[in-house]
């Protein structure tokens, strides 16, 4: 049960520590941790702890303090299990709730990478904060690349139906959206301050960190748009496809249709046929057929049917 006082830097300390000091605090405990310890950090704070029913992120303004959840996405594996916390707060300090090491090792990075001119708990929010989407930019520029290499792949010809992994892709990208919306709304809570638990010249830095998540969503969105011009791209290149096959057979059939009368004709009952008695008949219909199909063939090319 790692505490800290938000100096410059993070400093480790004991439970002991956060009462005597006049610094805030931060504090990264398990459920089973928070429920043996709550009424030792003297925040009257009496809420009960189930991770498991963690479905979104936001945040509750309570009488004399403010709660909240984070679900949090996975975006290397999209569609895993998502990092689910909790946390608490308070004007003396800030509690993070979680069963995995997701919450401690975002603070020990804080801790350091991160030393502040004018340390607050507004400020250990929002770097906090940022960590939860510190790898987004990255994931977002892999999955444009990704979206342009489909996309080329698609211009070639090489893709025969609508690729599969779009699919998975858009699926991530609207938990994604969803999951900004959230982090929006939360962002909007704390900076509303309506337990004055913040310092007024501090909420810049929810507003900055709102800000951000703004253009986070809206880039997914562009990513979102990005695939369904695709996937139109993918029907237009199929009709193409189409198309040609359609053509080389309208072309074939054109060729055969001469060469079918032909058939047809000599293949009539008649006695009368006086080319049927002459000694070079066979070879002339053989060197008209040839000829039908070598003017076709030149007459589709010259069309650009071919």
């Amino acid at each position: 049960m790692p505490y800290y006082l938000i100096k410059e830097t993070l400093e480790p300390c004991t439970k002991e520590d956060i009462h005597s000091s006049l610094w805030q605090f931060a504090a990264v405990l398990t459920p089973e941790e928070y429920a043996a310890d709550a009424e030792g950090l003297n925040m009257g704070i009496d809420i009960e702890i189930d991770l498991a029913h963690i479905h979104n992120t936001k945040a509750v303004v309570n009488y004399d303090s403010l709660t909240g959840t984070l679900n949090i996405p996975d975006n290397i594996h999209f569609g895993s299990t998502k990092y689910k916390l909790a946390f608490v707060l308070d004007e003396k300090g800030i509690v993070l709730i979680d069963a995995d090491d997701y919450s401690l090792n975002a603070v020990e990075a804080i801790r350091q990478t991160r030393k502040w001119r004018f340390p607050s708990m507004e400020r250990f929010i929002y770097d906090f904060l940022e960590q939860t989407i510190a790898p987004d930019h990255d994931v977002l520029d892999n999955i444009e690349n990704n979206l342009n290499d489909i996309e080329q792949q698609i211009m070639k010809g090489d893709i025969e139906t609508y690729p599969v992994q779009l699919n998975d892709i858009r699926y991530g990208l609207l938990d994604l959206h969803t999951h900004y919306m959230h982090m929006i709304d939360l962002a909007k809570e704390l900076e509303e301050n309506e337990n004055s638990f913040f310092h007024e010249e501090n909420l810049r830095y929810f507003r900055l960190f709102s800000e951000r998540i703004e253009r986070l969503r809206d880039q997914v969105q562009e990513l979102r748009d990005y695939i369904i011009q695709l996937r139109d791209l993918t029907g237009e290149q199929l009709s193409i496809k189409q198309n040609r096959i359609m053509t080389l057979l309208t072309v074939i059939t054109a060729i055969f249709m001469p060469l079918t009368l032909i058939a047809g004709w000599y293949g009539m009952n008649f006695v009368n046929m006086p080319e049927l008695r002459h000694p070079h008949g066979y070879y002339i219909v053989i060197a008209v057929s040839v000829l039908i199909v070598v003017l076709s063939l030149v007459w589709f090319r010259k069309k650009k049917w071919l």
